[in-house]
């Protein structure tokens, strides 16, 4: 398209300014040029291709769209320049040359308008060469996008005002999870107490014994010396000795002693082993995506809720062979106390809790089953809701299967339930060994 061979500084004129012909048709096609270019939304202009782009040619409509007269921005040379916005302008002038190398450009900058507002514009640069591949002119459309711009605005707005909603929901949420988590182990505590007064116990009166024969034995100590500065036969001394050590009764203190001291080490081990369960139980300081092996979460979660369980089943464990998988491990030992406690009590009597857990195509799996109430079809699909429990007031929050739902989809994984009324449930867990949600996560935080 060569617009060169068309003067559009005389409306009427022909092709390089011939006169119409008799039929009037030139006339007639440079009149409805003038009135395509009048009507057009976009402002057409025309530049020299060099120095400061001086303007040789603008449509009538810049009037209606900016207020200037196309006059008026002809004569002044840097009209152009001298209205660009003084923030946009030096991304401008810094590749406007580019122009030359690539023949075209694109820009968005605010233009000055008649009114002293600043109006979007996209402006849309071409290089016409002539014949001999010299530049000729520079021919552009200026298109008002200022409503764009202000649509665009408002959109930024508004989905920065979502993100700031969904990073309240999602501390609200992992609010609501430590809660939870912290009324699960506050509703176990009175059994993690038992479980540590126990040992504490027993250890508690062996220190007491042990406090005694130590005393004991330094008496016995004691007499020794004083036998020993005397001056007796020997078999007067031997006499001593052995009357002393019949006193004392060292052979039983020999004997006991080794006990309760094999006793309170068993205990302590306990108290360690309970200690230990609740630190991998809550992951204290690791709250990024980690390895992590879930048959050692299972494990430190049944340690946990041992009292809560072990007076009403008996646990049978189907271990198979699990491979480490990325994960929230705190957040999954959360679902696996859920559905043990759940599991619990749903059991009045006596019954059975099984584990099993296995692997297949990238996924891996754990199933907590019991033999108790199970749940009424009608519940089935709803056991999943927040706030929904069929448990007595004060029984629980409604919001331990709700929360662990939402851990598994976390994980990009899915849980299933099976149930029969009267004969039991059976709680599925699937997770993959790679969730979407840990692929950003920092080498660092995998490797622990």
């Amino acid at each position: 398209m060569q617009f060169e061979d068309f003067d559009f500084s005389t409306p009427g004129a022909g092709r390089h300014g011939d006169a119409a012909s008799g039929d009037g048709a030139p006339a007639h096609t440079a009149v409805r040029l003038q009135y395509l270019l009048d009507n057009t939304p976009s402002i057409i202009y025309c530049t020299v291709p060099s120095g400061d782009f001086q303007m040789t040619f603008v449509s009538n409509n810049a009037l209606n769209v900016l207020g200037y007269h196309p006059a008026e921005m002809l004569a002044d040379p840097n009209f152009w320049f001298d209205h660009i916005h003084p923030d946009d302008a030096p991304g401008i002038f810094s590749s406007l040359a580019q122009v030359f190398v690539e023949g075209a450009r694109t820009y968005e900058y605010r233009f000055r308008a008649c009114d002293g507002g600043y109006l979007w514009m996209h402006d849309s640069l071409r290089l016409v060469r002539d014949e001999h591949g010299v530049p000729f002119e520079v021919i552009g459309s200026l298109t008002d996008i200022t409503e764009r711009k202000r649509m665009e605005a408002m959109l930024q707005a508004r989905g920065e005002e979502q993100q700031l909603l969904i990073s309240k929901l999602q501390e609200a949420h992992d609010q609501l999870l430590q809660s939870e988590k912290m009324a699960s182990i506050g509703q176990l505590a009175a059994g993690i107490a038992h479980e540590i007064n126990n040992p504490i116990g027993f250890v508690n009166s062996n220190m007491s014994s042990l406090q005694t024969y130590v005393g004991t034995l330094f008496d016995v100590i004691a007499q020794y010396e004083e036998a020993m500065r005397q001056p007796l036969a020997a078999s007067a001394l031997a006499a001593r000795v052995q009357q002393v050590r019949g006193q004392a009764d060292l052979a039983f203190l020999q004997a006991d002693m080794v006990d309760l001291v094999r006793e309170s080490m068993d205990g302590l081990k306990r108290v360690r082993d309970i200690v230990q369960a609740l630190k991998d139980f809550s992951h204290v300081g690791e709250t990024d995506w980690q390895i992590a092996n879930l048959h050692a979460g299972l494990d430190s979660t049944l340690n946990i809720v041992s009292n809560e369980l072990k007076y009403k089943a008996r646990i049978e464990k189907h271990y198979g062979d699990l491979p480490q998988i990325n994960c929230l491990a705190s957040q999954l030992n959360q679902v696996f106390m859920n559905l043990l406690v759940n599991a619990g009590q749903a059991i009045s009597g006596e019954g059975v809790i099984s584990i099993r857990t296995g692997h297949a195509d990238g996924w891996v799996w754990v199933e907590i089953g019991d033999t108790g109430a199970g749940i009424a079809p009608e519940h089935l699909n709803r056991i999943f809701e927040p706030f929904f429990t069929t448990k007595a007031v004060g029984s629980g929050t409604g919001l331990g299967l709700s929360l662990s739902y939402g851990i598994v989809m976390k994980h990009g994984g899915r849980i299933e339930v099976a149930s029969v009324p009267g004969q039991g449930t059976r709680f599925t867990v699937h997770l993959p060994l790679n969730p979407p949600a840990a692929a950003n996560a920092r080498p660092q935080d995998l490797a622990r």
